[in-house]
């Protein structure tokens, strides 16, 4: 590609944080050239392909039983969080003629706990090094990148595994299938919000009783005290009647009933005292956090991509953003430009 690598690495870090012709003019302004913003995307586009090769290497031979290995010293606690952003793309699909295609993501975080409540301390749990993957791929593919790197991080060596995330069918598919074994947590705050809007579908119009039967709502969640909320929220859904086919998206009927099946679904994964007595984080925060960092990149009205350009830097941007070395490793090690053409 015509640069030295300490240009390469400058090039594919612009490429990974700002839209190509932001990028080209912050390479313009230090090196005295006249680069485009297609020059760039060209760069960042190459040098994000041998990452995402890289990655689909490791896919591929985790599906033949081989992965990779893990530190000598695991964490306290491993938090493997899931969740979906947002890619426009340049071509509509042909079924929903949308150009927005889901980007799933994945953040994997240790953390140290604080000393237990009986010993006069705090059990909330401090973060410590958060790694990302970025892919557009399906559920599939996602799943065994979730799996490659949660093996990296050391899933095998952790004290204590935790799935966090908000109940999506994709979600709970690839926690099944990858991570069965280990403690599922639905994020507090999302069912809190899904609880915000069974209040409101009771109380539209006055604002003061609705935050009052919300705060109740969120209170008995916290407390563990799930069944509460279920019988209130059977209660009132029983009261307004069955969904009807002409009900709108976010009718009361729609939301109480769909968030009583929410609730009932998921009940197992509420143990939010216990959780929290063990010093488990228990929102996905991080997750939905990783998301808006991908977004910030890849989503926008005026970018529209296609599925390899995506990809390529949604492996660079993860790269990037991991916090565990792996970006000035990867380029001081001159695994990127190994066969560089």
């Amino acid at each position: 590609m015509g640069l030295t690598p300490r240009a390469a690495e400058r090039v594919s870090r612009e490429a990974a944080n700002l839209p190509f012709d932001m990028a080209a003019r912050s390479v313009n302004a230090d090196w005295g050239t006249q680069y485009d913003g297609k020059q760039i995307q060209r760069w960042g586009e190459h040098y994000g392909r041998k990452i995402a090769a890289a990655q689909e290497r490791e896919r591929r031979a985790f599906a033949k039983g081989k992965s990779p290995a893990g530190p000598e010293n695991g964490p306290q606690v491993l938090a493997v969080g899931m969740d979906g952003g947002r890619v426009q793309e340049r071509e509509k699909d042909q079924q929903t003629q949308s150009r927005w295609h889901e980007d799933k993501v994945l953040t994997v975080s240790s953390y140290i706990k604080g000393p237990p409540k009986e010993a006069g301390g705090d059990p909330e749990p401090v973060r410590q090094v958060t790694s990302y993957v970025g892919t557009m791929g399906g559920s599939v593919k996602f799943g065994q990148l979730a799996r490659v790197e949660a093996e990296r991080r050391g899933i095998r060596q952790a004290a204590e595994v935790v799935v966090i995330g908000d109940g999506a069918s994709w979600i709970d598919t690839i926690a099944g299938e990858h991570f069965g074994c280990h403690e599922r947590i639905i994020d507090y705050y999302h069912v809190s919000e899904r609880l915000e809007a069974c209040a409101r579908a009771v109380e539209p119009a006055d604002e003061a009783k609705r935050k009052r039967v919300a705060e109740r709502l969120t209170g008995n969640l916290y407390e563990g005290k799930v069944g509460l909320v279920i019988r209130w929220i059977q209660e009132k859904a029983q009261a307004v009647g069955a969904v009807r086919e002409t009900d709108p998206e976010g009718h009361p009927r729609r939301v109480l009933w769909e968030n009583l099946g929410y609730v009932r679904r998921h009940q197992g994964q509420m143990d939010y005292p216990r959780y929290r007595a063990r010093g488990w984080p228990i929102g996905s925060g991080v997750v939905e956090s990783g998301v808006k960092l991908f977004n910030k990149r890849v989503k926008g009205t005026e970018q529209f991509w296609n599925e390899d350009g995506a990809e390529s830097i949604l492996a660079l941007r993860a790269l990037n953003l991991s916090q565990d070395g792996r970006w000035d490793h990867y380029w001081l090690c001159g695994q990127l430009l190994r066969g560089a053409a």
